[in-house]
C-alpha cells in the first residue's frame, strides 16, 4: 500500500546529528549551504520561553518552521509545553525520534492519513499527542480508525475570518463537543485559535487591534462551552508576528511560535510596538552563496536562486555587506548588485544570505550546517521533515 511505503520511508530517515570528521568554515561547505548558528539559536528559543513565562503564558512551537526533531527536543529542554506540527508526516517524524508531546495544527480526514495516525499513536493514554478538529467527518473518520486501545487528545479548531479551517457554528461546534463526550478513545482538551492572515499586517497597532478583536469575538463561544460544562485545559494559537499582544488573552495557555527561532526577512521588514523593524529576535539562520560569475561591472551572480530560497514578497539579505542587493535570477542564481561595494565581492567568495521566508526555504534543504561559536562548523542536523508534505 501507499501508505505503508511513505511511512516506511519517512521512518527510515536518521534523525541524529552528524558529527563531521573534521571541523569546516562557512568558506568551505558545498553551496547554496543552510547554515545555522547554535549560540543566536538557543539565545532566541530561551528569549521567547523567558517573555512569555514573565506574562504567564506558555509555548508550544511550531516545527513545521525547522523541520528538525534536534530542534524541537532544544525547545522542549528550554520548557515548551509540547510542539506544533502542521502535517501528519511532521508529527510521526516527531514522534519516530521519541518526541510524545505533539498537537497537529491541520485537521486530517482522509482514511489512509488517519490508520497511519492510528499506526504510530502509542497504546493507552501515556502520551501527549493531540489533533485539532474542526467537523464531524473528521471526527467520525478518526473513531472508525483509531484502535480500541488507543487513546488521543482532541482540540477544536475555531475561525473567526481567516476560511481556511476551523469551525464557526455553535450548533456544529456543541455536535463534535456532545459526541466526543460519548468514547473514551477521544479526550476533548480545549481549542486553537490561528489568525495566520495578521502575522505580518506592517502596522503594528493594526496587528494588536485586529488580533485581539479575533479573540474577544471568540468570547460568546467559551461563554457557551462553561455553560455546557466543558473545560479548556489549552487554549493555544498566536504566532511569532503576535507574540508580544495574544500574551494579555488571558484565556490564551500557549503560543503557536515558529520563526522566532530563526527569523527571516519578511518578519524582520514589519514594525514592532517601538521599531520600524522586528529586531527583537537575531537571525540565526542563513543561506551561503558562493559568487561564481561576474559579466558585468557593479553586479556579481553568485550559486542560489529559486531552488535555495523561498520568497513569498522579498528577497534574501546580506547583513554582512552594507550596500548589497540580491535579484533572483532564475532556479540556480542569484545576482547581486553590488552598489558602492563594486570591491567588496570577487569571484569565489562566500556570502551568507538571511532568508526571505525560513519556514520553505528549510524546506529545500537536507540539513542544517551547524556554526559553532569557533566560527567552525562540527556537525550537520538532518531536517528530517523536509517534503513532509502529507
Amino acid at each position: 500500500m501507499s501508505t505503508d511505503f511513505v511511512l516506511s520511508r519517512l521512518l527510515d530517515k536518521p534523525s541524529a546529528p552528524i558529527q563531521l570528521t573534521e571541523p569546516v568554515a562557512v568558506s568551505g561547505l558545498p553551496t547554496p549551504a543552510l547554515v545555522l548558528e547554535r549560540s543566536i539559536l538557543q539565545k532566541n528559543i530561551d528569549s521567547m520561553r523567558d517573555f512569555l513565562a514573565a506574562k504567564g503564558k506558555g509555548f508550544r512551537p511550531h516545527s513545521k518552521t525547522h523541520k528538525c526533531p534536534i530542534i524541537a527536543k532544544l525547545q522542549m529542554e528550554a520548557g515548551a509545553v509540547g510542539v506544533c506540527a502542521a502535517k501528519l508526516s511532521e508529527a510521526v517524524a516527531l514522534i519516530n525520534s521519541g518526541l510524545t508531546e505533539i498537537l497537529i495544527t491541520s485537521p486530517i480526514v482522509s482514511k489512509s492519513k488517519l490508520e497511519i495516525l492510528n499506526k504510530v499513536l502509542p497504546i493507552g493514554s501515556d502520551h501527549d499527542i493531540n489533533i485539532v478538529l474542526d467537523s464531524m467527518i473528521g471526527l467520525e473518520g478518526l473513531l472508525e480508525c483509531l484502535d480500541a486501545d488507543k487513546v488521543i487528545g482532541v482540540l477544536v479548531d475555531l475561525d473567526i475570518s481567516m476560511a481556511r479551517t476551523g469551525l464557526r457554528s455553535d450548533e456544529d461546534l456543541m455536535r463534535l463537543l456532545e459526541k466526543i463526550q460519548k468514547t473514551d478513545r477521544i479526550k476533548f482538551k480545549g481549542i486553537q485559535h490561528y489568525a495566520g492572515y495578521l502575522m505580518h499586517l506592517d502596522n503594528y497597532g493594526k496587528r494588536k487591534e485586529k488580533s485581539l478583536n479575533a479573540w474577544q469575538t471568540l468570547e460568546d463561544k467559551f461563554l457557551i462551552l462553561e455553560r455546557s460544562g466543558f473545560s479548556c485545559e489549552i487554549v493555544t494559537g498566536g504566532g511569532t508576528g503576535s507574540y508580544d499582544i495574544d500574551v494579555h488573552v488571558e484565556r490564551l495557555t500557549d503560543l503557536q511560535v515558529g520563526s522566532y527561532i530563526f527569523m527571516d526577512e519578511e518578519y524582520r521588514s514589519i514594525p514592532t510596538q517601538t521599531e520600524s523593524r522586528f529586531t527583537e529576535f537575531t537571525p540565526s539562520l542563513t543561506v551561503a552563496c558562493t559568487a561564481i560569475s561576474q559579466p558585468k561591472q557593479g553586479m556579481i551572480t553568485v550559486d542560489g536562486g529559486y531552488k535555495a530560497f523561498a520568497s513569498d514578497s522579498v528577497n534574501p539579505v546580506c547583513d554582512e555587506i552594507e550596500g548589497v542587493d540580491f535579484h533572483f535570477a532564475g532556479d540556480e542564481h542569484g545576482v547581486l548588485v553590488l552598489g558602492d561595494s563594486d570591491t567588496s565581492i570577487r569571484i569565489g567568495d562566500v556570502v551568507r544570505f538571511v532568508t526571505p521566508h525560513c519556514d520553505p526555504t528549510v524546506n529545500l534543504h537536507d540539513f542544517y550546517w551547524i556554526l559553532e561559536e569557533d566560527n567552525l562548523i562540527h556537525s550537520c542536523w538532518p531536517i528530517v521533515g523536509r517534503g513532509c508534505s502529507w
